[in-house]
């Protein structure tokens, strides 16, 4: 049975958002266009299923939801931050920081939720991947413990995803 599941939706996730998105852009919702956006969602994986050949097999949809409310969460706590920044500490004395965090993830489609997690979360941005994958270069709006920025990374958001992408 999950051998003719993926063979049929070699990508379940990316036809579901293929057919939301498809819904969603035609302004109105009706059986047709739902149905089309399935049809879509089930040809467009397939063929482009030969360019995706490492594709994660462990995703844990479950620890996924968990990290995304998680990340919700952060993102609404970090724009009040940021905003408090912005508000109370003059220019001459923010303390930006360079910070090289160390990756433990090795499949590029983690790293890539790394990097957009950091990037998406105001008053950080992941600024580079080294040529190896082994490091992410972040750039951080103001700290004065450029370490435990690093750390908590690792411990919040790394340490989750290599449980979500194990």
């Amino acid at each position: 049975m999950s051998r003719a599941f993926y063979w049929i939706f070699p990508h379940p996730f990316l036809t579901i958002l293929l057919a939301v998105v498809w819904t969603l852009l035609q302004n109105q919702v009706s059986a047709g266009m739902v149905v089309f956006g399935i049809i879509l969602g089930i040809i467009l994986p397939k063929l482009t299923s030969v360019w995706w050949p490492d594709r994660p097999t462990g995703f844990r949809v479950g620890k996924m939801t968990s990290y995304a409310i998680m990340v919700l969460w952060d993102i609404m706590v970090a724009n009040v931050q940021v905003a408090w920044i912005v508000l109370t500490v003059p220019n001459a004395k923010l303390k930006p920081a360079w910070i090289v965090v160390p990756l433990d993830l090795k499949q590029p489609e983690a790293i890539t939720m790394l990097a957009g997690t950091i990037t998406l979360t105001p008053g950080t941005v992941s600024a580079d991947l080294s040529d190896e994958g082994h490091s992410l270069l972040v750039h951080v709006l103001h700290t004065f413990d450029p370490d435990g920025v690093r750390d908590d990374i690792k411990n919040r958001y790394e340490a989750r995803l290599k449980e979500i992408f194990a």
